[in-house]
């Protein structure tokens, strides 16, 4: 019997919580995971450092609460998903009937792009819906941008509050329809200078030589451009099986940050929620695209005029909405 206010609800119970104070985040989470200790329920709790020691500050009994490191829990979507989804499965392979999470989701206020976020707000509720979990999402008004809020509450089916209510949320939107009206085509800033190299219809072979070589001069670190190389290889071969020519391939250099941009003439993903979610054993495509989410610092999917794109960054932040 699930407890609380996903008692009867069946799979993932998705909640959001805004806040505009240290005191009102602590009214709104302190009862959530006395509840759940006091319940007997695993609960898993991903904070920033110093919303986890505000919130260990006032607890007296922590049994059955795992706490997680937020930033390398939330580094990034497709890594979050699926590091949720094996701690959610473990829980129920040991006999949980509910499983209690909650987290400080990155948003432009901590520095991260938000495109890629929202994606992941309205894709969970796809990811996790064969889980008996309640996840329990407070964002601060402080620091959250207008635009990152609105889409919370697009993406989050309930809404709690610092009162103690919990209420079904008008504005919640179907994931599918959210994620078609998303913008995930923002440019890279370095992309408003001409690219240091543009290769047509390159080889995976061509394309990986070309990141090396420019990365030489950049203070990028070397695991995050053999992480990028990886994924382009990936993306480029994904454009000439999954595409139509022509294929072009474009790179940006900064002395902190390299941008890669691969075109091709196709329609693009069809799948609304692919690179965040595992690829199924026996599945026909995808893997690439998972890939890429897993090992790049921010990953971008858009179709204009010129096609579809998939932009792939490493190194410092360059995207902040």
């Amino acid at each position: 019997m699930r407890t609380g206010a996903a008692r009867g609800h069946r799979g993932y119970f998705h909640e959001a919580a805004f806040y505009r104070s240290d005191e009102e985040l602590l009214d709104i989470v302190v009862p959530f995971l006395e509840d759940g200790v006091q319940g007997g329920e695993p609960t898993l709790v991903a904070f920033d450092a110093p919303n986890q020691r505000l919130v260990r500050s006032v607890l007296t009994d922590t049994a059955g609460i795992t706490f997680l490191n937020g930033s390398t829990q939330y580094a990034r979507p497709a890594a979050a998903i699926k590091l949720y989804r094996d701690l959610l499965a473990s829980h129920v392979a040991g006999g949980a009937r509910q499983i209690r999470v909650v987290g400080d989701v990155p948003h432009p206020g901590t520095g991260s792009p938000w495109d890629w976020w929202a994606r992941y707000e309205a894709t969970v509720n796809h990811a996790y819906e064969d889980f008996p979990l309640w996840g329990l999402c407070p964002y601060d008004t402080r620091t959250t941008p207008a635009g990152a809020l609105c889409d919370v509450a697009r993406t989050h089916p309930w809404i709690a509050s610092a009162d103690g209510e919990h209420r079904e949320n008008d504005a919640y939107e179907d994931p599918t329809a959210f994620l078609a009206q998303l913008d995930t085509g923002q440019r890279d800033p370095l992309e408003s200078a001409p690219p240091s190299v543009e290769l047509l219809n390159p080889s995976p072979s061509s394309a990986r030589k070309a990141v090396v070589s420019a990365a030489r001069d950049s203070r990028v670190p070397a695991a995050e451009i053999e992480d990028l190389t990886i994924a382009v290889s990936e993306i480029v071969a994904n454009a000439f099986r999954h595409g139509l020519p022509p294929v072009l391939f474009r790179l940006w250099t900064g002395e902190d940050r390299l941008v890669v941009a691969v075109t091709d003439r196709g329609p693009g993903v069809s799948d609304p929620f692919a690179g965040l979610v595992p690829v199924r054993p026996g599945s026909p495509g995808g893997r690439g695209l998972w890939i890429a989410h897993q090992l790049c610092e921010h990953v971008t999917m858009s179709h204009d005029g010129e096609g579809f794109t998939i932009r792939l960054a490493a190194g410092a932040a360059g995207v902040a909405g």
